[in-house]
């Protein structure tokens, strides 16, 4: 059946509802802020049935805690800080965005990235030529020569007049760029006798263009600076144990290894890119391969490559997120952000009494709680058809937010817009997540943060059918008492 829409036209609860099947979704008409005034608590509720959305609620302080169930805070033990939290803005998703009409489209850019009038979403993910979501197979660079390197018209149409959208919304927003192929010209079928390998999909670099394909990646984040769009970060190669996507390259830790060590981090440096570059970019499991086993610490045991390398990045198509802790606790001198998840056909994704707790349990809390410093979903917006996509590529993948394709403005909000949305809304970037303490054995799933400003956040997930009742405090003198309706998010923010 499909879901009706939820029409968001701001981010605080109205008095006025909107039919939607057998509930009413809120009317929206301003926007969360997690500053709320001394002496109270701004919080937020999202429920899987819909009937709440973003709802806004403050409340009040108290000397003693109305519940049996305290959860204490504490702001001075630390770990890791926060970049951000977002979604990535794909071709699919921009070729979308620009079929909406003007005042639609800014709208809905607006509630979603400003962090005055919206949900602050902070961190978006793009892809470095083509992705299994462009409207067609692509480099910047497929006529051989790396001289012939230029934007193509996916950046020049969609991509960029999106993207220069997004930052006059919010400047500060930072930008991940992932390639999913190397220009053709570049690949072979095997490292041994180096045959040419003329297709999108699987082959491996060519080590003798490690030099041009660095290069690629200079020119490609001089050309985004060019247009006023700064790249934060990138990714030498997205999903590099995949062979099967519809455009794709297979890295080897021992290839990324090398060609981060001898080209990229070399290139960088004398281009005087201040990118960071994160390792990896692949699924908990490393696809299942022996000699793949925990691949970004394989490249971390070479110093130099080492030293041109942030962290790593992680998808979770396959294994167990307790890889994150494992990988930290080896390298804690190293960063971790989750990059890629998704939703689909194939577990129900537009279903939110399925999909709302279990997604924010396993992708936002769960990565965050395993050392994650951001949080990025797939695409932020398809239309109704799961598109557009490509023969090859997903085509059962749902958007964080789906458009109806008959009009480019009916717009069905899924899991990942919410997830993503209650931490964004509270946890700012440079904040950093701090000890949360108090429940055990639960379905509750929770963590807490100290923003820059002071503010402290708290963001939690109800997967039971029951009210769960808590309350917070950070001083021990001063309680916060919170009712987290069954099978529901929820966020809250205040002023220590």
């Amino acid at each position: 059946m499909k879901l009706k829409s939820l029409f968001f036209v701001g981010f605080c609860m109205s008095a006025t509802a909107i039919a939607c099947g057998n509930s009413s979704i809120p009317v929206l008409d301003t926007p969360p802020s997690p500053m709320a005034p001394q002496g109270e608590v701004t919080a937020y509720t999202t429920t899987a049935d819909r009937s709440q959305s973003f709802t806004k609620a403050t409340l009040k302080f108290s000397k003693k805690p109305k519940f049996d169930t305290v959860i204490k805070l504490d702001p001075t033990v630390r770990y890791q800080s926060m970049d951000g939290f977002g979604a990535a803005v794909t071709g699919s998703t921009c070729y979308n965005l620009m079929k909406m009409a003007p005042a639609d489209r800014a709208k809905f850019l607006t509630e979603t990235f400003s962090d005055k009038d919206g949900l602050g979403f902070s961190y978006i993910r793009i892809s470095i030529g083509c992705s299994d979501f462009s409207l067609s197979e692509y480099t910047c660079c497929d006529q051989p020569g790396i001289e012939n390197f230029a934007l193509q018209s996916e950046e020049k149409d969609y991509v960029i007049p999106i993207l220069k959208d997004i930052l006059a919304i919010n400047p500060a927003i930072k930008i991940l760029g992932s390639p999913w192929t190397c220009p053709k010209w570049m690949k072979v079928d095997n490292l041994v006798d180096k045959k040419p390998f003329d297709s999108w999909t699987s082959g491996q670099l060519n080590p003798d263009y490690y030099k041009d394909y660095a290069t690629y990646f200079v020119k490609w984040v001089e050309a985004f600076e060019k247009e006023g769009i700064p790249i934060y970060s990138i990714t030498p190669q997205n999903e590099p144990l995949n062979r099967g996507n519809s455009a794709s390259l297979f890295m080897g830790w021992q290839e990324e290894l090398a060609f981060v060590r001898d080209a990229l981090g070399p290139a960088f440096k004398t281009a005087g890119l201040d990118t960071k570059i994160y390792a990896f970019d692949h699924n908990y499991d490393y696809d299942r391969m022996p000699d793949q086993q925990g691949y970004p610490v394989k490249m971390y045991d070479d110093e130099v490559a080492a030293s041109f390398l942030t962290g790593a990045a992680y998808h979770n198509y396959g294994g167990d997120r307790k890889e994150l802790n494992e990988i930290q606790r080896q390298r804690p001198d190293k960063e971790l952000i989750f990059t890629e998840t998704s939703i689909g056909m194939w577990n129900d994704g537009r279903n939110l009494q399925k999909r709302l707790t279990a997604d924010m349990r396993e992708v936002a809390l769960g990565t965050v709680n395993n050392w994650c410093k951001g949080v990025i979903v797939w695409n932020l917006m398809l239309d109704s058809e799961r598109g557009p996509n490509r023969e090859g590529g997903c085509q059962t993948c749902y958007g964080a937010v789906d458009i109806d394709k008959s009009d480019y403005k009916t717009l069905t909000y899924n899991s990942h817009y919410y997830i993503i949305g209650h931490l964004s809304a509270v946890v700012k970037p440079g904040a950093f997540r701090i000890e949360s303490d108090g429940v055990t054995g639960s379905n509750l799933m929770y963590s807490a943060f100290e923003n820059p400003d002071g503010t402290v956040a708290f963001v939690v997930s109800n997967g039971s059918e029951s009210m769960a009742r808590v309350s917070l405090t950070v001083d021990g003198k001063n309680y916060v008492d919170c009712t987290i309706p069954g099978n529901s998010v929820a966020s809250y923010c205040w002023k220590k």
